[in-house]
């Protein structure tokens, strides 16, 4: 591991569903964090004996020692920031897991650029977070510049009419420029309202509105059989 990585906020990610687990892993490595994963409690339990965190996003819902029962535990030894994930919405959960000493408390699903903030919202307090995705915010392809930070898009310095939706497919892709998103991929990020069918209708609006022909996408390719992926780099490369 070089310096620089080293550098990064370490952060554990305790989940017993291993989709979920693998996703988040995924997400945050590519928004600028190190990331280890548990499966349960007790797995959880021996990486925070051998390994130094900053944070850990953990599930509530596991079997055998539940999240609660482990920030409980946790509590009683050491400060380590702990953000919960829940699929229990109620306010009687939600004030049952701040008082077992959370940091914070996110209902599931969610929007994962809202687990993002909330995690930087948590290490801004107990330590500096390298702002990787708002000094990178620029994703350049052909003539266009997509703004991750304002979910803007513009064309040859002319700002280009996004709908909600669009940004948010479009955010989606500037977040890993040049890497396959299956339509699954898409729809666990929450960058199309509805299920997979719904891809690619969005993706063929996106297309309507930065390609110059949408039947042969320059930027917003097709890779048969897994799925999309944003060309990123300037005009002509």
């Amino acid at each position: 591991m070089s310096a620089a990585e080293d550098d990064l906020p370490h952060i554990l990610v305790v989940d017993d569903d291993s989709r979920l687990r693998e996703l988040l892993t995924r997400f945050l490595s590519e928004n600028g964090f190190r990331v280890t994963a548990a499966g349960d409690a007790a797995d959880a339990r021996r990486k925070l004996a051998a390994i130094e965190f900053d944070l850990i996003v953990l599930d509530v819902m596991m079997p055998g020692e539940t999240g609660f029962d482990l920030t409980r535990s946790l509590r009683k030894t050491r400060e380590l920031p702990i953000l919960l994930l829940t699929a229990m919405g109620e306010v009687e959960n939600r004030i049952e897991g701040l008082e077992t000493g959370a940091d914070d408390y996110l209902t599931k699903p969610f929007e994962p650029r809202e687990l993002l903030l909330r995690i930087r919202t948590i290490l801004r307090r107990t330590r500096a977070v390298p702002e990787t995705a708002e000094q990178q915010s620029l994703v350049a392809f052909g003539p266009y510049s997509y703004d991750r930070a304002r979910n803007e898009l513009t064309k040859s310095g002319e700002t280009v009419h996004l709908t909600e939706s669009e940004a948010l497919l479009l955010g989606c892709f500037a977040q890993v420029p040049g890497r396959t998103l299956s339509r699954e991929d898409l729809v666990a990020r929450n960058a199309v309202n509805g299920h997979e069918r719904a891809v690619d209708v969005q993706i063929n609006r996106l297309r309507r509105k930065i390609e110059k022909d949408p039947k042969y996408p320059r930027f917003l390719q097709t890779v048969r059989g897994k799925g999309y992926v944003l060309k990123a780099g300037p005009a002509g490369s």
